[in-house]
């Protein structure tokens, strides 16, 4: 699967054996094996080592993603020496401030990166970072990013819109993919939803997850609906070039383009004729 078709990407502790082995198993479709906040400091050689055991078992078709521990702690050049011979898809870089921090993992691992951006500073530097060598796509850390700009923990999501907006934006400019961040709340299963809703109106390709009941959710939302994708097949056979009627409403060579990725985006889940 392309990235960019991904619709949900479920963090796992690296040190959980019991948990990356029920992942391989489950409906997601990305895992990170995590290396940074999931593990205590005591556990962090422990993890590698699992997480470098766990690729090379394998992980069947899902796309699978490393997150390094951060740059300038005494683990992260050990992890990036750990997985530059693996089959890693991606590696994730957590709190990303500068492209030459995105670059210099690319380059001295040769793993496309995901960066995420989690702090103010990585917010004004979101354009260079999607842009940079190697930046495969753009992570939010939201809970990082709402700390940085004093939002208050009971808040809801007004304060973060126009961060996220340009987040989106900043991804979009350089053609790459961009997920928005996880949900804290793992018994609200309506908040969730909603929170999956309002990122998909963001133009969010999918979200990142911290537990696996969040995963049917998010491939519900972030992946094309039955209609949508019937209304496709049936928009592109009508198409006869230029501004025409079609249902009831005039579409052009744009919605015929806007068709043509629905579809590929389906058949990439699974849901294609």
């Amino acid at each position: 699967m392309k990235l960019e078709y991904a619709r949900s990407l479920l963090f796992l502790p690296a040190s959980n054996g019991r948990a990356i082995e029920k992942a391989r198993g489950l409906s997601s479709d990305m895992v990170i094996l995590d290396l940074e906040d999931a593990i205590p400091d005591a556990d962090k050689d422990r993890a590698r080592r699992s997480a470098v055991a766990a690729i090379d078992e394998g992980f069947g078709t899902k796309l699978i993603a490393v997150r390094l521990n951060m740059a300038g702690t005494r683990w992260h050049q050990e992890d990036i020496a750990a997985f530059a011979g693996t089959a890693a898809d991606y590696l994730v870089l957590p709190k990303v401030e500068s492209a030459a921090q995105a670059e210099r993992v690319y380059r001295e691992c040769g793993r496309p990166v995901i960066a995420m951006i989690e702090s103010v500073k990585g917010l004004m530097e979101a354009q260079s970072i999607a842009a940079a060598a190697g930046t495969a796509a753009l992570f939010v850390g939201t809970n990082d990013l709402r700390i940085d700009l004093k939002i208050p923990a009971q808040a809801g999501r007004e304060g973060l819109v126009t961060a996220l907006q340009m987040i989106v934006m900043a991804a979009r400019l350089s053609d790459k993919a961009v997920f928005d961040g996880v949900y804290n709340q793992l018994d609200d299963a309506d908040g969730f939803m909603a929170e999956c809703r309002e990122g998909y109106a963001f133009g969010f390709d999918g979200k990142t997850l911290i537990h696996p009941n969040q995963i049917a959710a998010a491939n519900t939302v972030f992946g094309p609906s039955l209609p949508d994708v019937e209304n496709a097949y049936r928009l592109i056979a009508a198409a006869s070039g230029g501004a025409e009627r079609f249902e009831g409403r005039m579409i052009e060579s744009m919605h015929v383009t806007g068709a043509r990725a629905l579809i590929a985006r389906a058949e990439a889940c699974g849901m294609g004729r």
